[in-house]
């Protein structure tokens, strides 16, 4: 299985030759393809011998641009000399030149017939301002490559996750080789996704905290959270939808477990502003799934062809499927599946887990903490699986709102305190109490927790809360959030794949996460 032929360039920022030295080896350490020296970065340059320096020392192929403040770059001064350090380089050996558009023209024509065979020069427009409509980016390529430009490389900012679609359509269609990437946390898809839209390279960080553009991400996260060297024509795409997005795991777990089962899928981080305008503008089947985050789980049930029943009754949808054969959108939601499966095995017990003859629930008085979508999530879940149920949170008149919708009762927090009406009941936080960093906080006194069989807490960072603490003291069987993220990203998984998931690395990738 043949993977991705785009390169992985390692941009080296230092300020002295040394330390340049030393970074290029880290970045071939690293698995970069090339290395982007970045002349204008240099405290002292001495071109003879600080290019003969860099070309010699470098274990991998060198690209040298020496980008003025104009486009964006730290040179201000003579323009003749920039221009001929470069022809310098050339000269001297380097594999590529990177020259900015308004000077190309110029630049390619002083150096006909001199161009030594592998050679190549990379023609460069950098607009930090947006990403410009299809047809202006193809008028530009077109202008671009009119200068005799071996390859032509366009870097937008994407104010809007949609905008990167124009640069892969540019990719696509192109006669030339392009490097075509947008800026900015929206536009990360592009650094990713150009090895399936053949752009001929993408740029990454030597360091997670080292950023020589905005959103660009680190060389080791593009080769092992992404698996960019798997990546082909024909691989699936999945994301997590979501604003923010950044701090999600979810590409480590997905990524992981699509490697590990040989599915032919990369997922990702998806920065998205507007759900119904992403879906609309990525509607083509290879975009084929995505979990959806805060604040899109509403709005994504209005943007779905069909939508489960729960999903529909909760008014969330966090998993959505395209269907292959006419791409039609299913929606549907695993928060309350992992949660309700996580809290029927530890119902069970773990010695029972595969006795599924009927729900351990069915009967039970199911108490949820919480009337926002966690806790309507677990409501209806429960609820479907025969549970009578009861709401408790602190505005009582949206805890009534909730208990009416699903059928149950509804009570205040403060008197939940006092609530013993039977034992065996099962509680269940849907609030955010508890949660990093206020770790000390509990949305129920231990005194009250003597009913209960069987506690189950959402938050799952800290993973042992000081709710479950309290309740393991008390001899109550504890389930923990770590268990409903696992449980819904299994069904995710399979929902995307149509294999089954590799559920003892999953449990290994969270750990290792939290």
């Amino acid at each position: 299985m043949m993977g991705t032929s785009t390169l992985v360039c390692a941009p080296i920022t230092a300020e002295t030759v040394r330390k340049m030295v030393s970074d290029m080896g880290k970045a071939a350490a690293l698995g970069a393809d090339l290395v982007e020296i970045r002349l204008d970065y240099l405290k002292v340059f001495n071109s003879n011998e600080d290019l003969k320096t860099l070309i010699k020392e470098s274990p991998s192929p060198t690209l040298f641009t020496y980008r003025p403040k104009w486009q964006g770059g730290q040179y201000d001064g003579d323009e003749k000399h920039r221009l001929d350090a470069l022809r310098l380089a050339m000269e001297l050996g380097a594999d590529y030149i990177d020259v900015e558009f308004q000077v190309a023209h110029e630049f390619i024509d002083s150096i006909y017939g001199k161009k030594p065979d592998k050679f190549k020069v990379i023609v460069s427009s950098h607009n930090y301002q947006d990403t410009p409509s299809v047809e202006d980016l193809g008028d530009l390529v077109a202008r671009m490559q009119a200068t005799g430009a071996d390859i032509v490389s366009i870097t937008t900012t994407a104010l809007d996750i949609t905008d990167v679609a124009r640069i892969f359509q540019i990719t696509v269609h192109s006669q030339v080789p392009v490097i075509g990437l947008a800026m900015g946390e929206r536009g990360l898809i592009s650094r990713i996704l150009c090895a399936k839209f053949g752009g001929y390279l993408t740029s990454g960080t030597l360091d997670s905290g080292i950023v020589s553009v905005p959103g660009e991400p680190a060389i080791k996260d593009i080769l092992h959270v992404y698996n960019f060297r798997l990546i082909r024509p024909g691989t699936k795409l999945f994301g997590v939808i979501g604003k923010p997005i950044s701090h999600s795991k979810s590409p480590l777990l997905y990524n992981e477990g699509f490697k590990s089962v040989g599915f032919d899928g990369v997922y990702l981080h998806l920065l998205v502003d507007d759900i119904a305008n992403f879906l609309r503008t990525y509607s083509s089947t290879d975009f084929s799934g995505f979990s959806v985050g805060i604040p899109h789980k509403e709005a994504a049930v209005k943007c779905c062809d069909e939508v489960d029943p729960v999903a529909k009754s909760i008014g969330a949808v966090n998993c959505i499927v395209r269907r292959p054969t006419d791409g039609k959108l299913f929606g549907l939601n695993t928060d309350y599946f992992g949660s309700i499966s996580a809290i029927e095995d530890g119902l069970r017990g773990s010695h029972d887990r595969d006795n599924t003859t009927g729900s351990p629930l069915a009967g039970r008085l199911f108490v949820v903490m919480g009337a926002g979508g966690a806790g309507k999530a677990l409501a209806y879940g429960a609820k479907q699986k025969g549970a009578r149920i009861v709401i408790a949170n602190r505005k009582y008149d949206r805890a009534r709102k909730l208990a009416d919708e699903v059928g149950g009762d509804a009570l205040s927090f403060a008197e939940l305190e006092n609530f013993h009406p039977e034992d065996g009941m099962v509680l269940a936080n849907a609030t955010s109490v508890g949660m990093q960093p206020n770790i000390d906080e509990t949305p129920i006194p231990k005194h009250a927790l003597r009913s209960y069989s069987l506690v189950f807490d959402a938050v799952y960072n800290p993973k042992m809360t000081r709710l479950l603490s309290e309740a393991a003291e008390s001899s109550v069987t504890v389930v923990s959030g770590v268990e409903m993220l696992i449980g819904q990203a299994y069904e995710q998984f399979e929902r995307f794949t149509g294999l089954p998931a590799p559920k003892e690395l999953f449990r290994k990738v969270m750990e290792n996460c939290l």
